[in-house]
């Protein structure tokens, strides 16, 4: 995909929508350390402690927000994570139509300000699952949610709205994930604020396989991607395959209460795909992205999180 390259030596000031969120809050970091001038949008959810941010409390459904965001920012880089994510209703919620709207709206002001460098996120969801690895110009994109279709839908407008501006655009797709600060509805959230509890920790069977990587992993690779020169889709997932089995069982060993896996008591949804993993090619070769994290250290740093977590909820 053409487009134009960001300004080499010029202001580099990126616009983070969803920088409270779970992918966002480990975004902004690494931007400040390539030195970026880092704006992010919250909804007014807690944020995280970083330095060197400046925040703006922003309704991005709200009509007009959008472009007078961009107006007072003039962001030169764009990365856009924000959108309705909420565990259990993300696959069907109305929402999802709104956030293309508004979405559409985010870049055409930002294409029309002078915006130089889009990343926009994608999804996994977009993929057809039957396939099981996910290669962006191999699997074909057949998504059986609203939640994949919205997306779908967003990065063939987005496609046409940067091309037409000139505009640099890449569009990850993010896999599996766990790690700090993600939704306690989440399954690795989930089994571990369980476990730490003393309460049963109830899945499915788990012979479900999947690519998970640990949220600082997906975060360096999404801010990797913006930093770079890479355009279009790019998958962000570690190509490893591992059961859901696997993961929860290791969590109750770091928890120390293996006994409160209750593995089989929840049913598993009737759509759901025996296998769905990445192929990281593109983001390997197009950024130099390597994960830092292997899944025995993220799932220890993870449950030790929720364990302060816990006990700072406690002291409240």
């Amino acid at each position: 995909m053409a487009g134009r390259s960001p300004v080499i030596g010029g202001p580099r000031r990126v616009l983070v929508t969803g920088g409270s969120g779970f992918i966002g809050s480990h975004c902004l970091a690494p931007l400040v350390a390539r030195g970026y001038e880092v704006h992010a949008v919250s909804g007014g959810g807690r944020r995280p402690p970083e330095a060197d941010v400046t925040w703006h409390v922003v309704d991005l459904l709200a009509s007009g927000s959008a472009t007078a965001l961009v107006d007072e920012v003039r962001p030169s880089h764009l990365l856009h994570l924000a959108w309705f994510v909420v565990p259990g209703e993300v696959i069907s919620a109305p929402a999802n139509y709104d956030w293309v709207v508004r979405s559409v709206d985010l870049l055409r002001a930002f294409a029309a300000r002078g915006g130089t460098r889009a990343v926009v996120s994608g999804s996994a969801y977009e993929y057809d699952w039957r396939y099981g690895y996910c290669n962006e110009a191999r699997t074909p994109l057949v998504p059986t949610t609203v939640y994949g279709s919205c997306k779908l839908a967003l990065w063939t407008l987005a496609d046409s709205i940067t091309r037409e501006a000139g505009v640099s655009l890449a569009w990850p797709r993010p896999f599996f994930m766990y790690g700090p600060r993600e939704h306690p509805n989440r399954l690795v959230a989930a089994v571990a604020r369980a476990m730490l509890r003393g309460e049963p920790a109830r899945t499915s069977h788990g012979r479900q396989i999947r690519d998970y990587l640990h949220v600082q992993d997906v975060a360096d690779g999404m801010v990797a991607i913006l930093d770079g020169g890479v355009t279009g889709p790019v998958n962000v997932g570690g190509g490893e395959a591992v059961t859901i089995r696997e993961i929860v069982t290791r969590i109750g060993q770091i928890a120390g209460r293996p006994d409160l896996l209750e593995l089989g008591a929840l049913p598993a949804r009737a759509n759901d795909a025996p296998l769905v993993v990445a192929d990281p090619t593109r983001l390997i070769e197009g950024v130099g992205w390597r994960p830092a994290y292997d899944l025995q250290a993220g799932l220890e740093e993870t449950v030790a999180w929720w364990r302060e977590e816990l006990a700072r909820e406690g002291a409240a």
